[in-house]
């Protein structure tokens, strides 16, 4: 286990390592660092004086050491737009993503997980038909559509709900099946199709003979054999939630990472750009890594192998 652990520990500096030199490749592919700062006033003198102290007169491996030594203490610059160190501008931020995230994968799991299993252990009832109705649904609906349609109904007509910002857990119910729904469809649609194959099964077939309960064959020995592919995509899952939606924040006004993301991009804040791929490269890598912990925990086989 220790060895399976060490190796895939390995494959994830190796991709943060990655990153890093892409996106220190991309900062200068897109044109002299300089040039974010340059005004109309800027003089030859201090156009030379910049580029001292950015380190733009040392060879390009150099550049990226200093620049990767920065990253690592944190120190991605200072924004451009809010005049403050980048990653604080991040964590000021993540926060309230953090809070919308868990919110998001609790509605997902409480969603999909039952209704998948309802539906593949009820097949041709009205939990099948439920299930799939609600995973069609989900899959056709697209989030901006989907929040917009929220506003509309629980806060324009009815007036029960916030329209937009974060406050208390009112505020919360609209981002939350936004952001959710469509990844509780898709989870829902893959623990059924799992579910289904794992019951057709023949160690499914001998736990009835033997007398096991119904429960027990369900959940014991259907759910933990079919839990490998679902756990892949509710990681991916979550990762994406804890980096932002940029449509549930944009739509809802949340204060979160991903809406802080489209401000960074429509302002060329390429520091607090850096910081914001660097969190969420992070990450993504080490949501891979856990998984993989977890495959290695559930099925034993996979760290044989």
């Amino acid at each position: 286990m220790s060895r399976f652990i060490a190796r895939r520990l390995t494959y994830t500096v190796v991709m943060v390592v990655a990153m890093s030199v892409f996106l220190f490749g991309m900062s200068r592919a897109a044109g002299d660092p300089r040039l974010l700062y340059l005004t109309e006033y800027t003089t030859p003198e201090e156009w030379d004086a910049w580029g001292v102290r950015m380190g733009l007169d040392r060879p390009i491996v150099v550049q990226y050491g200093d620049w990767a030594f920065d990253a690592v203490k944190g120190d991605f610059g200072t924004s451009l737009q809010h005049q403050r160190e980048s990653m604080g501008v991040v964590l000021d931020r993540i926060g309230a993503t953090l809070q919308l995230a868990v919110a998001g994968a609790v509605f997902v799991v409480l969603l999909a997980v039952p209704l998948g299993i309802l539906s593949a252990t009820r097949r041709g009832t009205v939990w099948d038909y439920a299930g799939r109705t609600v995973a069609l649904m989900g899959q056709s609906s697209p989030q901006f559509w989907l929040g917009i349609m929220l506003i509309v109904l629980f806060s324009v007509y009815l007036g029960w709900l916030p329209t937009s910002g974060r406050g208390d857990w009112k505020h919360y119910i609209m981002p939350t099946i936004t952001i959710g729904w469509l990844s509780a469809a898709g989870l829902l649609r893959l623990v059924r199709a799992s579910m289904l194959e794992a019951m057709d099964s023949e160690y499914i077939r001998l736990a009835r003979a033997k007398g096991v309960g119904p429960w027990k064959v369900v959940w014991k020995h259907g759910f933990k054999n079919a839990l490998l592919a679902p756990l892949t995509y509710a990681g991916i899952i979550l990762a994406g939630f804890i980096d932002g939606s940029v449509v549930t924040e944009t739509v809802f006004a949340w204060p979160g990472v991903g809406r802080l993301g489209i401000d960074a991009v429509n302002n060329n804040d390429f520091p607090l750009m850096a910081a914001i791929i660097t969190l969420v490269t992070i990450l993504y890598v080490v949501t891979s890594f856990l998984v993989d912990v977890l495959y290695a925990v559930i099925d034993p086989r996979i760290r044989l192998s």
